[in-house]
């Protein structure tokens, strides 16, 4: 995919973790071939192999320890960090944006083009971002909401193009911004052919689920159902818990993408019912041939076949996720699922990135 005549940089809100966005974003830089890559903070052993392969800056954040082991602690600092930056003299600068990179500054040639994974939760779906935090939390927020949210609607005027990941991002941008924005999926970016580690704790036929430690996730709810259910058996990726496990939930916490591949292929299936605004995971396991079992809303709507790459949830219930595991098929066509997943395949996604970048950089 030559991209000689464009000079493109790609703004990231920051590089700290090992999500679906730092995922995509990796992606991103790669298919667009660009010059330089832009966030606030970056925390190399914290988020994906690879963003070291491309020239990085960061904001004066990046000094701060804290901030690198979490960036949300930065919250009050963030839109200061990003409008402070040296402007960006490009073609199109892409911003990978959940709320912070949209604010980039450009000089007067420079399109601006957002691909956004949502508007910030933290100040238009603030149930879901503080669900689980402290009280001290919903304090600063609350003080903070109206000079952010001033910020956050200035920055997205700045842009030419907006573009959503999901069909229900679509209708969030349209409300909360008045633009009308392009619809373009993520692609699923996890290597099937890459080396598998076992985990040796672990015996295969498991529900799997891979979410951040974010109360929105809903790992909490899985927890509370598979305790029920003591013939099923729950595995759960990326967060940490808190208390004591029901004897047939385990947590691994962070593992290495080996051990992912190895997790996807041998897991019964893909368990979420988390409110996501596209959700990558199910996918990365229809890679495998493993189908998913998922809430029935949000991005979910966009990617699953039900019946052919997994089942739905009914509601976020214990209840629910509870009948939804005992009536789970045993038997899915593996193949089927992986047709499926190879539909949101990288090749797609930059070759209609790169023609929406073409037509804001085309613009008068």
């Amino acid at each position: 995919m030559p991209t000689a005549h464009r000079q493109v940089v790609l703004a990231h809100d920051y590089l700290t973790q090992r999500g679906g966005a730092e995922r995509v974003a990796l992606e991103i830089a790669r298919v667009a071939q660009v010059e330089r890559i832009v966030t606030s903070i970056y925390e190399r052993d914290a988020t994906y192999q690879g963003f070291e392969d491309f020239s990085l800056r960061s904001s004066f954040l990046q000094r701060i320890a804290t901030f690198r082991r979490d960036p949300r602690r930065a919250l009050p600092l963030l839109g200061w960090a990003w409008s402070s930056q040296k402007p960006v003299d490009a073609d199109v600068v892409i911003c990978s944006s959940s709320g912070w990179s949209h604010g980039v500054r450009t000089t007067s040639r420079t399109r601006k083009v957002v691909y956004c994974y949502n508007p910030p939760r933290w100040l238009y779906q603030p149930e879901d971002y503080l669900a689980g935090q402290p009280g001290y939390v919903r304090v600063l927020l609350a003080l903070l909401r109206p000079a952010l949210t001033r910020w956050d609607k200035k920055a997205a005027k700045s842009a030419d193009l907006y573009i959503a990941i999901s069909t229900s991002v679509a209708e969030r941008i349209r409300s909360t911004y008045g633009v009308e924005p392009a619809l373009l999926f993520p692609p699923v970016a996890v290597t099937t052919e890459g080396e598998r580690e076992p985990v040796s704790s672990v015996a295969p036929g498991y529900f799997l689920t891979v979410a951040r430690d974010r109360g929105y996730k809903g790992t909490q709810t899985l927890i509370e159902a598979f305790a029920g259910l003591p013939d099923a058996r729950l595995v759960i990726v990326g967060s940490s818990p808190h208390g004591d496990l029901p004897p047939n939930v385990a947590a691994l916490g962070r593992v290495s993408e080996g051990e992912l591949r190895w997790l996807y292929e041998n897991a019964r299936a893909l368990a979420s019912v988390s409110r996501e605004d596209f959700g990558l995971t199910p996918l990365e396991a229809n890679a495998f041939g493993t189908p998913a079992l998922l809430i029935r809303a949000g991005g979910f709507l966009d990617t699953t076949l039900d019946g052919t790459s997994g089942r739905f949830i009914d509601e976020p219930t214990v209840e629910s996720v509870q009948a939804a595991v005992i009536a789970f098929p045993d038997d899915w066509d593996a193949d089927a699922i992986r047709a499926h997943a190879e539909t949101f395949s990288v090749e797609n996604f930059g070759r209609r990135l790169m023609e929406l970048c073409d037509a804001a950089k085309a613009r008068p």
